[in-house]
């Protein structure tokens, strides 16, 4: 953690600024060399910026990205201070803090940060888990809903008539998952078409559910956390949350 605020913010501000403007242009943009973009290479200021000298927009601009790069720790830092201690640095005058008692605080807000994010991921690992629960309880009396003994509910959306794979299989599967509330986090069409992978390589889950879906099938599954991504789930899937997934089985690969 401590070697994350021994990285110049501000220098990672500016290198994101400088790279955002050497990305490909957008399909239909203006390319360098075509009238319209000679004519507006040099754009012009908003009015809100008219009164200012190239230095002083330039120097806006980055400290829109710093704000923005400083975000998750808005709640942590004084502004004024951290300005008081930027214009101390650049003007190469004495800091309030020795090179050692900076060292010491950055270890110590370090340790701050990560206790509270561990807190935080706690809190929501509880909340996801009641949601679960609460949406499993129920969705297991509808019609069509099977639940096995790990928890795990599946609905047979479409039933194929090929093998089931072992877990040891590599099958080759379009998906789309989402959590409860409908939002998509991730499908085989983000990845360019159906993917490949060795079933017990995964989740628990899809290990357990894949197998039950002979070739050519496709199911739906409802997946509790315990047997997803547990209390490490990345973002934007968060702690403990219970996870949708439809699965189409293309085939095993030999």
């Amino acid at each position: 953690m401590t070697s994350v605020f021994r990285t110049s913010v501000l220098l990672a501000a500016i290198a994101c600024s400088m790279s955002c403007t050497a990305q490909a242009p957008a399909a239909g943009a203006a390319k360098p060399g075509d009238k319209a973009a000679d004519a507006t290479t040099a754009a012009k200021p908003s009015a809100a910026m008219a009164g200012m000298s190239e230095k002083q927009r330039d120097s806006y601009m980055i400290g829109m990205d710093v704000a923005k790069s400083l975000e998750p720790l808005k709640d942590d830092i004084d502004i004024a201070t951290l300005s008081q201690a930027m214009q101390t640095a650049f003007a190469g005058k004495p800091t309030k803090l020795t090179a050692a008692e900076a060292e010491q605080l950055r270890t110590e807000f370090g340790q701050k940060l990560q206790a509270k994010m561990q807190a935080k991921a706690a809190q929501a690992g509880v909340a996801n888990q009641k949601e679960g629960d609460d949406f499993l309880a129920i969705n297991k009396t509808k019609p069509g809903v099977r639940t096995t003994a790990s928890g795990l509910q599946y609905q047979v959306i479409r039933q194929g008539s090929g093998p089931t794979p072992a877990a040891t299989d590599k099958v080759r599967v379009n998906y789309v998952g989402t959590t409860l509330d409908g939002k998509e986090f991730d499908a085989s069409a983000k990845h360019g078409g159906p993917v490949e992978f060795v079933l017990n390589q995964v989740i628990p889950g899809w290990t357990e559910g894949v197998g039950l879906m002979p070739v050519n099938s496709k199911y739906r599954f409802w997946i509790p956390g315990k047997i997803a991504y547990g209390p490490s789930g990345p973002d934007p899937i968060g702690p403990n949350r219970t996870l949708v997934f439809e699965v189409e089985l293309l085939g095993i690969v030999k």
